[in-house]
């Protein structure tokens, strides 16, 4: 897996104060995306073991709520298995910290891809929030916390998952539930 940049203190990207891995590879490829640079799977640098010591040194700070991987798309296919490992580790060892990942995917793809994908499974059972959704700019708007258009939805993975339906949030309160 390559990435782009890893940001700390970040608070556009997640409730709190959170560290951000931007990963390499997206096929979306949505018109007008502020992150363009990062579609390229082979672009950016190698995630190795410096970059998750840099990552987890910032976990490990006690005013940091926890980790965002957007990109890109963390579940770019490439990006699946090593996103996997990270996520999982992530949850053991930081287990009082928040995980929030943006695709492009919808909830509902996923939850189809999630059959036949292991990592993917894995990925979904260890998150806390899903940011979901390919960018529309007719939709943009800048009223909305954490996303870019309309369209794209904050999901609780947790509940969602637990409930077998849908539940969105937005700064931590039940907004609207799914089916």
């Amino acid at each position: 897996m390559r990435y782009h940049n890893i940001t700390k203190a970040d608070m556009l990207n997640g409730e709190g104060l959170r560290v951000v891995l931007w990963v390499s590879g997206c096929s979306h490829h949505c018109h007008a995306c502020q992150n363009a640079f990062t579609w390229d799977p082979f672009d950016g640098l190698e995630f190795d073991e410096s970059a998750k010591k840099e990552l987890f040194d910032e976990l490990e700070k006690p005013w940091c709520s926890g980790i965002t991987f957007s990109g890109g798309d963390p579940l770019f296919y490439g990006n699946r298995e090593e996103i996997r490992k990270l996520v999982v580790e992530i949850f053991q060892k930081f287990p009082e910290k928040t995980i929030w990942l943006y695709t492009g995917y919808t909830w509902e793809e996923l939850l189809e891809q999630a059959r036949e994908d292991k990592n993917l499974e894995d990925i979904l059972n260890h998150i806390d929030v899903l940011l979901d959704g390919k960018f529309v700019l007719k939709l943009a708007s800048e009223k909305i916390h954490y996303v870019g258009s309309s369209n794209q939805e904050i999901i609780d993975v947790a509940k969602s998952l637990k409930e077998n339906k849908k539940i969105l949030y937005i700064d931590n309160q039940v907004i609207l539930e799914g089916e």
